[in-house]
């Protein structure tokens, strides 16, 4: 009797991802059974080098949020794993053999989830709560998905499931420069004011404000960013501007009016 193994797929939600798409892929290929990459509308070279490394791709773009673009992206999986990646993200060798062992064993109603390593402004930061930034990002395909949040997506769990931490890291090269940092959190601070207004949240200024110091508090202080040394330091300042703009956006979407004609 032949045992057949299971299959893998590595899926991915992409926009412009031509600088980071091909050391991706190279971190996975020859190695995973199926790629899977859900475009929001590309006008580089992204699904050309998709295309290099024989993956299904598909273009949705009209942006539906990070939560509904990655249930799109799923639901064109065949495989019986997915494994989610991000084009700035690579797997180390440690991290896919303990993958390989993982969908290998596939033991029932278990997901798995490993850290993740960034490289932010010319260093790994490894305080300021980002790591070990464990992801749970690898987990049969027909038992669970992501939510439909706009941002900050989670995949769906509940008490039947196990969750099993995997060895290695997640390389993750998270921001190119400042205005790429500005641009990327600038996206999701929208995302999370139009995701709170619609739930009938307000916030105030003042509000902003002590999100905003709790925030440099915590990673500097508190999470041990002054031992990432100036990286560290100007990743705490950033993270407290990005963490006030978030509510200063829904104060204006929520207490303020557009001018009389």
């Amino acid at each position: 009797m032949t045992v057949t193994k299971p299959t893998l797929a590595v899926a991915m939600i992409v926009k412009n991802e031509s600088k980071h798409l091909r050391a991706c892929l190279e971190s996975v290929q020859g190695w995973v059974d199926e790629i899977v990459i859900m475009d929001s509308g590309s006008t580089d070279d992204t699904a050309k080098i998709a295309a290099e490394f024989g993956a299904k791709f598909h273009v949705n773009p009209e942006w539906l949020g990070f939560g509904p673009q990655r249930r799109l992206a799923q639901s064109h999986v065949e495989s019986d794993f997915v494994f989610w990646l991000d084009a700035d993200e690579r797997v180390t060798p440690e991290l896919k053999q303990s993958i390989v062992e993982a969908v290998e064993k596939n033991l029932p109603s278990t997901i798995y989830q490993f850290a993740r390593l960034s490289w932010v402004f010319g260093r790994f930061i490894k305080h300021c709560g980002w790591y070990p930034d464990k992801v749970l990002r690898l987990y049969p395909t027909k038992l669970t998905q992501y939510d439909d949040s706009l941002v900050h997506e989670k995949v769906e769990t509940n008490g039947d499931m196990q969750v099993e931490t995997l060895k290695g890291d997640l390389i993750h090269y998270t921001y190119d420069d400042i205005h790429h940092y500005l641009v990327k959190s600038a996206g999701y601070a929208k995302a999370w004011a139009e995701q709170r207004e619609k739930r009938g949240k307000r916030s105030s200024i003042s509000q902003g404000i002590i999100h905003a110091i709790a925030c440099f508090v915590k990673m500097y202080i508190i999470k041990a960013g002054f031992l990432d040394g100036k990286q560290g330091f100007l990743l705490s300042i950033l993270s407290a501007h990005s963490t006030f703009v978030k509510y200063a956006d829904l104060w204006v979407r929520t207490s303020t009016q557009p001018p009389k004609d």
